[in-house]
């Protein structure tokens, strides 16, 4: 079926990223058509525009933070919804890349070093020190939500130098799009998003990349498809159908040979609207690094070691974060709700009878594997990839109080209302 033809439509939003290649070419590319599937993406600006709509009924699904979800169904923030996760949308994507004037700071005396978070963490700590001694200015960090991966890993980040958002750095919000140019108005010192925007400030010269997601937490999930529970429930096929054309887009990207097509595809206006030859160098992560070029394992994951597959560890670990940093209480019930939130039963149910290797288990310890690991799947064997935080902490998704209460550094106060 072409894309053209008229089949069950699906209303999807999405943020220009490159984390939403599944979408984009699950349409481009016919695998939603071929799965009778009438998909209408809708390019959004910021991530509370896709929040609103699809908790109003303008969208049946959407490219979502992975928190997000979880943050919604917790009642927090303005907006009240019951949504699903039943899949992830890949893993890795994000940077922390700071203006060229912090970037100087930050590498007085060498103390930098791009694959060294904890390093580059204690001299921003020095930086902030130094400038409170001085009576300077409070540096501004820009991240893309409040309920963002991209949040709770920088402020993990920050926190392994003993420096707490809100206490000793500002915060605020800003669409993804909009970072590069709040970066080279003033407006922010450093900021943490999604792909391409953080190289985008490398190639225009007013940023450096200081440290990538993978660094902080490699192979940490990064977006999920969020749906509408009353959604899925309604239209359990049109769903079932959606996510098999999402996850044959998703072992499209990851091919090599598709690399130059995947890159003629996002580049259209209608999607990220770049230039092919950047995109090209982003996905191939030949992006600075304070000059340095990334490591193979930072790469984009699109369907490799379980990239898809929704581990309700990940929702357990962002609701632990959103814990720490004054977000909401920890009671027993919001740990269920948030851990209600992802769905490995649909994704096994769908994805299942097409031979998907996928883990035997829900969750897992994350942060306890530091290589490539196989493990038994009803269907074989499966590789997934080094999950380490770059600190050696692990996450037991069975004693999630304790864990967060083995950190010294955290806040009842996030500023988030």
């Amino acid at each position: 079926m072409s894309k053209d033809s008229k089949g069950h439509a699906i209303r999807a939003g999405f943020v220009p990223l490159i984390d939403s290649a599944m979408l984009v070419v699950a349409r481009e590319l016919d695998f939603a058509a071929g799965e009778g599937l009438d998909l209408v993406l809708f390019r959004e600006a910021s991530w509370a525009s896709i929040r609103d709509k699809i908790a109003v009924g303008h969208l049946d699904v959407a490219h979502m933070l992975a928190p997000l979800p979880i943050a919604v169904n917790l009642g927090l923030g303005p907006v009240r919804a019951d949504l699903v996760a039943p899949m992830e949308l890949g893993l890795g994507g994000n940077t922390i890349t700071v203006s060229i004037d912090l970037a100087r700071e930050l590498a007085e005396g060498n103390q930098i070093d791009p694959y060294d978070p904890a390093l580059n963490a204690a001299s921003l700590a020095r930086a902030v020190a130094t400038r409170t001694r001085a009576g300077h200015r409070r540096l501004v960090f820009a991240v893309v939500h409040q309920f963002s991966s991209h949040f709770y890993e920088m402020a993990y980040w920050m926190a392994v130098a003993g420096l707490a958002p809100y206490r000793d750095i500002d915060l605020v919000v800003l669409p993804p799009t909009l970072m590069a140019d709040a970066l080279a108005a003033g407006q922010v010192d450093g900021f943490c998003a999604g792909e391409p925007w953080g190289s985008l400030a490398v190639a225009r010269n007013i940023g450096v990349i200081v440290t990538r997601k993978a660094s902080i937490w490699r192979t940490g999930p990064e977006k999920v498809l969020g749906v509408r529970r009353d959604w899925s429930e309604r239209e359990p096929d049109a769903l079932a159908a959606l996510m098999r054309a999402l996850y044959r887009a998703a072992t499209w990207c990851d091919a090599a040979a598709n690399r130059a097509e995947l890159v003629s595809v996002l580049a259209q206006s209608r999607y990220l609207d770049l230039p092919r030859e950047f995109l090209a160098s982003v996905l191939d992560r030949s992006g600075s690094a304070l000059g340095s070029t990334v490591r193979p394992e930072e790469t984009f994951a699109f369907s490799s070691g379980a990239a898809t597959f929704p581990w309700t560890s990940h929702a357990l670990w962002f609701y632990s974060q959103m814990v720490r940093w004054g977000q909401t209480s920890f009671t027993d019930e919001s740990m269920k709700i948030a851990c209600r939130t992802y769905r490995p039963d649909i994704y096994r149910a769908v994805l299942g009878p097409l031979g998907v290797a996928m883990p035997a288990a829900n969750a897992k310890l994350e942060g306890a594997l530091l290589a490539e690991t196989p493990v038994g799947t009803p269907t074989g064997r499966l590789l997934l990839g080094p999950d380490d935080f770059f600190d050696g902490q692990v996450f037991d998704p069975d004693r999630v109080a304790e864990y967060v209460d083995r950190f010294a550094v955290h806040t009842k106060n996030s500023g988030f209302r």
